[in-house]
């Protein structure tokens, strides 16, 4: 969330940052309201600071004796309690309605962001790897998994609906190894503590993160008012929510292997087929909360984190920075990473890892405190995908797919499937 103060003197700024990421002034709106509860605020405290003054007065009449006085005091003592009943349930519409405006805002990018409309505008970094040559035509993940016979769209949509898939036997063993692996990588060479969170949360915890409002239909809501988490981010960022933390404790750093639950409300028509864009799915989640001088400095170390995943398991990819209309709501800066696929003969997202500055942390109340200052400042909260466990489960069976409709086992991930070296259609099932 956007500090209110902020946008009372940087107004301009505010609907500067809106175009950019292709929204409509606000600020307008914003102020009027503002504007509109602190003059109420003013009136409810002169009131009731008269309603004070006045009891006191009607105690000093009543001691000398003028009743008549003290009547007329009575009086108007009684139509401030009348305006005072109804001027604190005015006080908090008016404070609810602010925040409700607040709370849509998307926050700011950093000046260093690309200024783009949408996904052409962002800017490539760095690329590595080649992709292979093949002299065969590529096959997508859902041809290989089919002929192994281990991957099923129809029984998982008799089961759940569209947007589901069952992996079976190998593939359901290559996909559990890419988690552990992952996992192990961030936690035992990059220094995430591990966690196991839940993965049904409360209304705040996702308000915090700031899924909420604005994203409600993304999500699977429960019938107790929970919310199935659509990232780990969640959670993990909610683990210091309403906490003061010492600056000699961050950075904090974070991760977890969790699945992930999203309706999909706004992706309509694309990736129908296939695992690449499901209801449910895999993935390993870094979040990282520290201070604000080291924040972009943190953002460049958890991209390389989850760039050394994908630079382990020999996979081609490339780095871009998003462009201002092509960010997260919550952002002010992002990395994208996307994997070559050649089955589609593209490179497509597998990891987003962003900076949210103070947004986050606002409306978590969480902050720190450097020692031997009074003071209080909000952290700094980042996210990053280490990285969605299925976009890059699809990833190994498309590169290193051969001709013959088996599939080569990353050297890494071999430890990690009791030694398997390949994933053989025409043999049995591990």
């Amino acid at each position: 969330m956007l500090d209110i103060k902020w946008i009372r003197k940087n107004p301009k700024m505010l609907d500067n940052a809106l175009f950019l990421r292709n929204d409509d002034p606000k600020a307008d709106a914003v102020l009027f309201v503002d504007q509109k509860r602190r003059a109420h605020v003013r009136r409810l405290q002169e009131m009731q600071e008269r309603h004070n003054i006045l009891s006191k007065e009607i105690k000093k009449a009543i001691v000398a004796g003028d009743t008549v006085h003290a009547e007329a005091l009575k009086s108007e003592v009684s139509k401030i309690k009348i305006y005072l009943a109804t001027a604190s349930d005015e006080e908090r519409r008016l404070t609810q309605v602010l925040e409700d405006i607040l709370s849509r805002l998307p926050n700011i990018p950093l000046q260093e962001v690309p200024v783009g409309r949408n996904e052409e505008g962002n800017l490539e970094i760095r690329q590595v790897g080649v992709p292979r040559s093949f002299n065969f035509p590529p096959k997508e993940h859902y041809d290989l998994g089919i002929a192994m016979q281990c991957m099923d769209f129809e029984r998982a949509a008799h089961i759940s609906g569209s947007r589901f898939t069952v992996l079976l036997g190998k593939l359901a063993f290559l996909e559990r190894a890419i988690g552990q692996f992952m996992l192990d990588v961030h936690t035992r060479d990059h220094g995430y503590q591990e966690v196991s969170p839940p993965l049904l949360v409360r209304h705040d915890s996702v308000y915090g993160t700031a899924q909420l409002p604005k994203f409600a239909d993304d999500l699977f809501r429960t019938t107790d008012e929970r919310w199935l988490i659509p990232t780990a981010e969640v959670p993990l960022t909610n683990l210091m929510r309403d906490e003061i933390l010492d600056a000699s404790m961050l950075p904090l750093r974070f991760a977890a292997l969790t699945p992930c639950f999203r309706s999909e409300a706004g992706s309509a028509g694309r990736d129908t087929y296939g695992m690449f864009r499901q209801h449910q799915f895999w993935k390993v989640e870094m979040v990282s909360i520290t201070d604000s001088d080291s924040s972009l400095g943190e953002l460049e170390r958890m991209t390389g984190c989850a760039e050394e995943i994908l630079k382990r398991l020999e996979l081609p990819f490339r780095t871009v920075v998003l462009c201002t209309g092509d960010m997260g709501f919550s952002a002010c800066k992002t990395y994208d990473i996307e994997v070559w696929l050649p089955g589609q003969n593209k490179y497509r997202e597998i990891a987003s890892c962003s900076l949210c500055g103070d947004f986050q942390a606002r409306r978590m109340n969480m902050r720190y405190r450097l020692k031997g200052k009074k003071a209080l400042h909000f952290v700094h909260t980042l996210n990053g995908s280490g990285t969605a466990v299925g976009r890059c489960f699809i990833a190994v069976l498309e590169n290193y797919q051969q001709s013959d409709g088996r599939v080569m086992i990353p050297a890494v991930l071999r430890p990690y499937m009791r030694g398997l070296e390949v994933l053989d259609p025409y043999e049995e099932n591990v």
